[in-house]
C-alpha cells in the first residue's frame, strides 16, 4: 500500500475525490499527510475533519527552495511514496522535483500540451476549441509539462462561459485523478521518455 501526501492551496475538491476513492477501497493507498501553504484553505480543514494529519507551512515572502525544503522534510518524516498536487498554487523547485522523481502528480484543467498555466478554461474559450478537458501528469521542472497519465475530454458548448466550462471539467477531474492515482499505486505505469504506458491490462 502506497503512502500518499496531498499538497493544496484552496478548497480541496480534488483532495476530497481522492480521499473518497481511497476510503471506498478503490485505491491501495493511505493518505499520510495533507499540507497547505494557505492557513485558511478549506481543503486543510477538510483534511483535519477527516482525521488526517494536516500541516500549514507558510510560503508568503519566502524563497521557493527554502519553502520546498521544509515541505520535503515533512514528507520524508512520513515516508511518502506519492505526492498529489491538488490545487497547489506554487511551482516546485528543482530541489523538490529531484527528491521525488516520477513520484509527483498534478491535475490540470486542459488537454495538455494545450493551454498550460493559469485560466486554461478562458484560454480554451478564447481559442474557440470544440473540445477541452483535464490531464493528470507527472511533475517535472517545467510548468504543466511531465508525462501524461490520464486525460478526459469535455465538449465546449456554444453558450459556455468560463464558469460553466470549469464546472464540467471539474466533474471529470474528480474521476480522472483517482483513476491515475490507482494506476500508480498498483505499479501499472511505465515511463519511456515523455510517454507513460499503462501495463497489466
Amino acid at each position: 500500500m502506497k503512502s500518499v501526501a496531498i499538497l493544496l492551496s484552496g478548497r480541496g475538491s480534488n483532495f476530497l475525490a481522492l480521499s473518497d476513492a481511497i476510503e471506498r477501497g478503490e485505491i491501495p493507498a493511505r493518505i499520510a499527510l495533507v499540507i497547505s501553504n494557505i492557513e485558511s484553505a478549506p481543503g486543510l480543514q477538510h483534511a483535519k475533519d477527516r482525521g488526517y494529519k494536516g500541516l500549514f507551512i507558510p510560503s508568503k515572502g519566502r524563497d521557493r527552495e527554502e519553502f520546498d525544503r521544509e515541505v520535503v522534510a515533512e514528507l520524508q518524516k512520513e515516508r511518502v511514496d506519492v505526492i498529489c498536487l491538488a490545487g497547489f498554487m506554487r511551482l516546485l523547485s528543482s530541489y523538490f522535483v529531484s527528491q521525488y522523481p516520477t513520484c509527483i502528480i498534478n491535475i490540470h484543467p486542459s488537454l495538455l500540451p494545450a493551454f498550460p498555466g493559469l485560466e486554461s478554461q478562458k484560454q480554451a474559450l478564447e481559442w474557440g476549441v470544440k473540445t477541452t478537458g483535464c490531464t493528470v501528469h507527472f511533475v517535472d521542472e517545467e510548468l504543466d509539462h511531465g508525462p501524461i497519465i490520464v486525460q478526459r475530454s469535455v465538449p465546449v458548448l456554444d453558450d459556455d462561459d468560463a464558469e460553466a466550462l470549469s464546472h464540467r471539467i471539474l466533474e471529470q477531474e474528480h474521476k480522472a485523478y483517482p483513476e491515475a492515482l490507482k494506476l500508480i499505486c498498483e505499479d501499472r505505469i511505465k515511463i519511456e521518455g515523455r510517454r507513460a504506458w499503462i501495463v497489466g491490462g
